[in-house]
């Protein structure tokens, strides 16, 4: 009888759970905070092994977000919802850039942006992209000076719709976007950006 107590409800229950949990959150929802919220027994993990095929071909998705889980609007039905998106500030040339390369060579020091671009960026360009929460600080290098590292956040991720930085388009892709201009790569001819400064020394970003 005392088992009974802790028995786990019904898969079926399991998964209505889940389902109302991930409608109700604004932010993904990792598999740990899952198993927290869920009584005693139940197994979230493969409730979302359901509920994702269960939605697979809906207008919502089930998706994955680095080790999150999140609810989406299925990619082929984003044009419908373009009425709804709230248009931010246009990022500068060099910000793009700074992202770019943040996402492509992550974890990457502003010392390894900076040779890549061939311009010094300034730091307004990487608070910038740190305030949009789609760059945060990584680990710091095991190297002379100790700089920090830059990498993309879960936010970058779910904003784009990957489920990881290796499902991150392909240099064609990117200036189909628009987010690359038809230039090589990037290099010192580049010049500088307004936002751009001299390469004067090291940003107070990477003082101890």
């Amino acid at each position: 009888m005392t088992n009974s107590l802790f028995k786990a409800p019904p898969q079926a229950e399991q998964e209505r759970m889940v389902e109302a949990v991930l409608f109700a959150s604004a932010d993904p929802v990792t598999l740990a905070e899952l198993t927290s919220r869920l009584p005693h027994g139940c197994d979230p993990a493969e409730a979302l092994v359901t509920l994702r095929k269960r939605y697979d071909g809906r207008g919502v998705q089930l998706v994955k977000v680095g080790d999150a889980y999140a609810f989406r609007t299925a990619p082929d039905l984003g044009h419908l919802m373009l009425k709804e998106q709230v248009e931010a500030r246009k990022l500068s040339r060099a910000a793009i850039e700074t992202l770019a390369i943040v996402a492509y060579h992550q974890p990457v020091t502003r010392a390894e942006i900076e040779e890549i671009r061939g311009v010094a960026v300034s730091r307004g360009t990487v608070d910038q992209l740190i305030e949009l929460e789609w760059v945060r600080f990584g680990r710091r290098r095991m190297t002379p000076g100790r700089p920090v590292t830059f990498v993309v956040t879960e936010h970058f991720l779910d904003h784009f719709g990957l489920e990881s930085a290796r499902d991150l388009p392909g240099l064609k892709d990117l200036r189909a976007a628009g987010l690359l201009d038809n230039r090589p790569s990037f290099a010192p001819s580049l010049g500088q950006d307004d936002d751009d400064e001299p390469q004067t020394g090291q940003s107070e970003l990477f003082e101890d």
